[in-house]
Order: structure tokens, then C-alpha cells, then sequence
């Protein structure tokens, strides 16, 4: 199944530059219902559902990817705390640990992120098998949530070469205004230096970037912010190579009949994005 081409976006040449060109991207079928995969997780049951599944919880997704697999997922909290799935998680009738990410410790664990704009990123290990499920919003950026991620991979005996990592469908730069002090905040996690910055300073080497995640914006003291950019740029410097990354050419923003969108409807609504590790 495909969204039709009036509705699909292309990757702009930043994505393309910065990202695998052999990837593709799926709509599988359920139950006549829409959900998005990626060629190069294709060895992991996974998808990124949206809002046809407004309904329902990891619990009873999981039924679609692996029925067997234990579910996992946290209260998210926007900042760049990882935890690793294990029974001090499991879903219980009182809470959830506040977190933003999830890695697997052992086969056929279900870890879940929900967004409704922010960046649902997908992580998996070609060797072990491992995966991750990560909530990355502009402040979970800013806090270096996905570098966080790859650290705890490498903790648990990865390899940063052998790491897949897929970007889910988010609010596409060129409608994402945000305050110039927001995009300085984001971009300082690429800056090249740590002391005595201005604003100033950190939009001028944005702007001046090959792949630049910021566009200019009509109102004074706003720019356009590409979160996903920053998180390739964070990624690349850490030697994350262009093959081993995908983003998705959605927009969730933009793309109405398919994706919930908080900064479109002020809705507090989600998609989830879930991964079975192998």
C-alpha cells in the first residue's frame, strides 16, 4: 500500500545526503490498516503505526509484529534517560518509569515510543541482535538522547558499525517554527565549542552547515528547526556512516489523513512505534 504521490513527500537533498539511498520504505497491511516499515530493519519485526491505530496500545500491537514477544514501554518525559527492558519495567497497573528510551537486554522483548511530531527512532544491532526504541522530541535532542542510546548499546557490548538506526515520520523542518533560542539550544549538540557562545554564533555555523537543519522564518526571533537533521549530524559525528541510517519522508505535520500532529491540532493524541528484538 502507498500514500498517494500528492501526499508523499520527497526526502530534500539534506536527507538524501545524510542517509541511506537504498533504504525503503513499506506500508504493510492489518486488518485493512496502514502501517510503515523500513527495508533496512527488514531482519526485526517492527512498524511504525499512525493514526488508524489511534485506538490502540502496545500491548495489542504487538499481536501484529509478535504475539510471543514481552511488551515494554515508559511514561516519556522529553529528556534522555535510557533504560534497559527487564522485569523492573513491566507494565504494571500503577506507573511507569519515567524515560525516554528503551534497549533490549534478550530476544523477543517489544520496546514502544509514541510521538505526535516528535522523532520515533528505531535502533538494531546486525551482531546481537539488540534493539532500542527512542523518543526524540527537540528537547530530548537538545539532551543528546540517540548518542545517549548508541553509549548504552556500547555498554552492553555493541558495536557502533554493526548499529542500524531508522528515523520514523516527524514535523518536517519547513513548517517546524520554533524560537531562535530553541534551534541554538538543539544546535549547540554539534557545535564545535563550549564556551563563550551567543545565539548568534550557533544559527551562523547552522546556517553555514552543507546539510544546515535550520531555515530562515518570516517572524522576527523564529527560525525552522529539522530535529531529525540534528540527530544525523549528532549520529555522523560519533561515525555513524550514511548506510547505516534511513529517515522516513513523511511528515506528520503535513500529511493530515495519516499522522497525528500536536502542533497541528493541539490534540494530545500518538502514534506509536514499536520494535521486537531478535
Amino acid at each position: 500500500m502507498s500514500i498517494a504521490n500528492s501526499d508523499s513527500l520527497k526526502l530534500n537533498k539534506s536527507y538524501q545526503a545524510l542517509s541511506n539511498n537504498n533504504a525503503t520504505w513499506h506500508w504493510q497491511k492489518w486488518q485493512g490498516l496502514p502501517y510503515l516499515t523500513c527495508s533496512i530493519l527488514q531482519n526485526w519485526t517492527h512498524g511504525f503505526f499512525n493514526s488508524h491505530f489511534s485506538s490502540s496500545t502496545p500491548t495489542e500491537l504487538v499481536e501484529i509484529l509478535n504475539p510471543s514477544a514481552e511488551v515494554y514501554h515508559v511514561k516519556q518525559v522529553h529528556g534522555n534517560t535510557v533504560l534497559t527492558a527487564g522485569k523492573s519495567i513491566l507494565k504494571t497497573e500503577v506507573n511507569y518509569p519515567e524515560a525516554d528510551g528503551l534497549l533490549t537486554e534478550k530476544a523477543k522483548q517489544a520496546v514502544w515510543v509514541c510521538t505526535a511530531d516528535c522523532v520515533p527512532v528505531l535502533m538494531a544491532d546486525q551482531k546481537t541482535g539488540q534493539v532500542a526504541a527512542i523518543h526524540a522530541g527537540w528537547r530530548g535532542t537538545a539532551a543528546k538522547i540517540v548518542p545517549v542510546a548508541l553509549a548504552s548499546f556500547e555498554a552492553h557490548g555493541s558495536q557502533l558499525s554493526d548499529l542500524l538506526i531508522v528515523l520514523g515520520p516527524a514535523i518536517a523542518g519547513e513548517v517546524y517554527q520554533v524560537s531562535e533560542e530553541v534551534a541554538a539550544q538543539v544546535g549547540m549538540t554539534i557545535f564545535p565549542e563550549t564556551e563563550k557562545v551567543t545565539i548568534k554564533d550557533i544559527l551562523h555555523f547552522l546556517e553555514l552547515l552543507p546539510n544546515s537543519p535550520i531555515l530562515s522564518d518570516p517572524e522576527p526571533g523564529k527560525v525552522r528547526l529539522d530535529v531529525r537533521l540534528v540527530n544525523i549530524l549528532q549520529m555522523e559525528q560519533l561515525g555513524i556512516g550514511h548506510q547505516q541510517v534511513a529517515i522516513a519522508p513523511y511528515c506528520t505535520y503535513q500529511q493530515t489523513d495519516y499522522f497525528f500532529s500536536y502542533r497541528r491540532k493541539k490534540q494530545k493524541k500518538v502514534q506509536w512505534s514499536g520494535i521486537v528484538s531478535a
